[in-house]
């Protein structure tokens, strides 16, 4: 018995270490952009250094998922793990911003077998009463990479390079290696299916042309421009076949039956909900510091200190409390919390003191952090172990899909707003400093702003992140409906012990 809870110790800590290394590489490299692009050139092309990796893990996640279903979670998992550490390897050695971009591209094919295939595991190796504990630990850390991510970028780019940005993946990814290689030993059974290659190819072709849409328009090129509409074009119709195709796969990628129960139908609106909020809170907040309060790149990403450990405790609160009331009140009490805190984070102005600041962002993360252990928990409610990694790597894909169409969404009304205010705000004053915001975030220029012009452009920007903030209440408040339409189930304990778990 000792031996098998030291084994089941290893088995979550490889997971742990597999998770926050996945999960918090897209944050960590997004504080190192600057300087990458300061070596390698690309200015005009690193856009693709994000949306490389975002892709393939997005397509990656709900065929992995299926696949560890039909031939087991390890062999799936080990492969993401080494796949990624080759990307994360050849990411190091890139000498141009496209070669660093194919890279990071086989780095998000192994993240998208990481993350889905890690929450299945724990439902196969934990019983039940130790399940929601479990997920609750690696939502835990889930929500805590979105918020050091940003933190550790700063410092590794500030004292050793950004190459290390990449290198410090390698200890990490090998220890989960030897973890999940020494002391995992699968059990569950597994049916071998056919392969659904033409849904695969279908998802693959709507995400990726639907993410290059997003990332390029109003940015490269015109939202009406023809390189977008046909980007949008061949998403809609690609999307199209695959939902005709899942309809007649024997074993499809994502099977449109889960659907039809109820809890795992709200948990993928939630999860994409919550997913398309809660990116904007980790990119808006630290610009907000930086910017308005005139902090350093560091003090951004300590600043979000206080959202990391409330959205720790919230996962951990939801994870142990899964089992004594139903997904459906946890989920009130997140939501009530999400909500508060957003809603008190909107009304911020630069003269919000810091204080009340990480008083608003510890609120906003323990309402978020509910949904990291939570939502995958729901979503393999009573489903038969085969179905699993399919469910979970479900969940998986549409809280990145919403996290990918919000700051996408949201980032736009931000610039725009921006803008608009600026306009305003100098109309009938000279544009020296007036249009360039990025002056704020370097202590040598800001310094040499005038007080008056200063002021207009910390007040245009400051209302322009809080104009987005007010604007994310709405998906929250749409959250709060969906919930009521969960149900009354909750974690079960009783009946599987009963049938022999």
């Amino acid at each position: 018995m000792e031996s098998e809870q030291r084994h089941l110790s290893f088995i979550i800590a490889g997971l742990l270490l597999a998770i926050l290394m996945a999960a918090m590489d897209n944050t960590i490299v997004a504080t190192a952009i600057g300087t990458i692009v300061a070596d390698l050139g690309g200015v005009d092309q690193f856009v693709w250094v994000t949306s490389a990796y975002m892709v393939t893990v997005m397509a990656g996640m709900p065929i992995f998922g299926k696949l560890s279903d039909m031939y087991g979670r390890k062999r799936f998992f080990l492969f993401g793990l080494i796949v990624f550490l080759i990307g994360s390897a050849l990411c190091g050695l890139a000498q141009s911003i496209v070669q660093l971009s194919i890279f990071r591209a086989i780095q998000g094919i192994g993240g998208g077998a990481l993350m889905p295939i890690a929450f299945t595991i724990v439902f196969d190796v934990f019983p039940p009463e130790k399940r929601g504990k479990m997920t609750g630990l690696l939502g835990a850390v889930f929500g805590m990479s979105s918020v050091l991510g940003p933190l550790l970028g700063a410092y590794i780019t500030d004292y050793l390079s950004w190459h290390w940005v990449f290198y410090v993946n390698v200890p990490i990814g090998l220890l989960s290696i030897f973890f999940i290689v020494r002391y995992y030993k699968e059990t569950t059974p597994h049916t071998k299916q056919s392969i659904d290659w033409l849904g695969a190819l279908t998802l693959v072709v709507t995400v990726v042309s639907l993410m290059f849409a997003l990332e390029l328009g109003g940015k490269k090129y015109d939202w009406n421009s023809i390189t977008i509409v046909s980007l949008f074009t061949i998403s809609a119709i690609f999307l199209l076949a695959f939902l005709y195709v899942e309809t007649k796969a024997k074993e499809p990628i994502i099977s449109f039956s889960l659907f039809k129960r109820r809890t795992f139908a709200v948990a993928q609106l939630l999860a994409f909900l919550y997913g398309a909020t809660f990116v904007i809170l980790t990119v808006f907040i630290p610009v907000f510091v930086q910017a308005v309060y005139g902090g350093t790149a560091k003090n951004a990403g300590l600043i979000l200190m206080p959202m990391m450990l409330g959205s720790v405790a919230g996962s951990s609160f939801a994870g142990v409390s899964q089992t004594k009331t139903s997904y459906r009140n946890i989920m009130f009490i997140s939501v009530i919390a999400y909500f508060t805190g957003m809603l008190l984070l909107s009304l911020m102005t630069p003269e919000t003191s810091r204080i009340w600041l990480t008083i608003y962002m510890a609120i906003s993360g323990f309402g978020v952090g509910f949904s990291f252990s939570l939502l995958p928990t729901a979503s393999m409610h009573n489903l038969e172990p085969r179905f699993r990694g399919t469910a979970n790597s479900t969940n998986s894909f549409f809280r990145s899909l919403g996290m990918t169409l919000g700051i996408t969404i949201f980032g736009t009304i931000q610039t725009n707003t921006l803008t608009n205010n600026l306009k305003e705000a100098f109309h009938s004053m000279p544009s020296t400093h007036a249009f360039d915001p990025r002056a704020l975030f370097e202590a040598g220029t800001r310094a040499q702003i005038p007080t008056p012009i200063l002021q207009k452009i910390v007040d245009a920007l400051a209302s322009s992140i809080t104009y987005a903030f007010s604007l994310a209440l709405i998906p929250i408040a749409l959250s709060f409906l969906f919930i009521f339409f969960m149900g009354n189930e909750k974690l079960e304990i009783q009946k599987r012990v009963e049938a022999g778990k």
